[in-house]
């Protein structure tokens, strides 16, 4: 009873040290993690009662994430972003931290498919066309959605520069309208106000 209780609080203590160094729950936690640690002790005695040797991949993703901390020293968000880029991005290893920190959602569903793009870029630059290939398989549906977005978005910039230019047009017609008629009102005071020149001549000759 005490061996087992033993266990699961040397268990529980690799688990918060790992979740302390590359919280791998979201993007949030991964980039909010503690980016200042350099070395973590990890002694014997917590590896006892471990038949699958798990405590060396709990050791060494431990080890990783304190020497990507020591790398990007007075930088933390060098220091998360290399942390995103080397374990997020990477299937096999996120997939081993998942187990270990008890996570079983999809990285690419937090992810805005706009930036999907960009991510999977990183993938292929970091980690090869085998990653990159199972990064598209798991966001082959936001790439999917994006496409379908972005034709959607052609479709409503097209129709509604068509409007533009329609209005546009009826504007310029009226305002072509309103000037004519401005116009013909200034031509008719102008006629209204001319003085007769036989006219004043008469009044002249009268008034003599």
């Amino acid at each position: 009873m005490w061996n087992r209780w033993q266990h699961g609080q040397r268990m529980s203590l690799r688990v918060a040290r790992k979740h302390l160094v590359n919280d791998i729950s979201s993007i949030t936690a991964t980039l909010q993690s503690n980016h200042t640690l350099v070395y973590i002790a990890v002694g014997k005695e917590f590896y006892v009662y471990d038949p699958n040797d798990v405590k060396e991949q709990i050791r060494r993703h431990i080890g990783m994430a304190a020497h990507i901390n020591k790398l990007s020293e007075n930088n933390p968000e060098a220091a998360g972003r290399d942390k995103m880029i080397h374990t997020q991005l990477n299937s096999t290893k996120r997939a081993e931290l998942a187990g270990f920190q008890g996570v079983n959602r999809s990285l690419y569903s937090e992810i805005n498919p706009l930036h999907l793009p960009e991510v999977l870029s990183l993938v292929g630059q970091h980690h090869g066309q085998g990653e990159l290939y199972v990064a598209l398989r798991s966001s082959i549906a936001g790439v999917i959605s994006t496409v379908i977005r972005k034709q959607c978005l052609h479709q409503q910039r097209a129709y509604h520069r068509a409007m533009i230019a329609e209005h546009r047009a009826k504007a310029e017609a009226v305002e072509a309208e309103i000037a004519a008629i401005e116009a013909a009102e200034g031509h008719v005071d102008n006629i209204g106000s001319t003085t007769c020149p036989t006219c004043s001549h008469k009044r002249r000759r009268g008034a003599s």
